[in-house]
């Protein structure tokens, strides 16, 4: 599952978005559809849906939209903004269970 990088920050705007890696120093903007894929990819969405979602609230035919957003996906991989994993990670220790001895 791809996820949006620990290094990046965003902040959406009237036009789409603007995307800041903090780690390389480099700054993206993002149209509206651009924007709402990240969101759509953010809340767990897999490319698949994410096509699905951007053909319907588009009308766009959904051959086009799946190439566009695997090309968008691969282009935000390429400049390290997405990132390989599963769900994030929560900040809160497991509870440890101890063993109580019945002697």
């Amino acid at each position: 599952m791809l996820t949006i990088s620990n290094t990046i920050r965003r902040t959406q705007t009237p036009d789409g978005g603007i995307l800041l890696d903090i780690e390389r120093g480099q700054m993206f903007c993002l149209n509206a559809i651009g924007s709402k894929i990240l969101e759509l990819l953010d809340a767990g969405y897999d490319e698949g849906q994410i096509a699905d979602q951007v053909s319907a609230a588009y009308g766009t035919d959904i051959g086009v939209v799946r190439a566009d957003v695997h090309e968008f996906l691969e282009a935000l991989n390429q400049h390290h903004i997405l990132k390989q994993g599963g769900p994030a990670a929560t900040s809160e220790p497991e509870a440890t269970h101890g063993s109580t001895d019945a002697t």
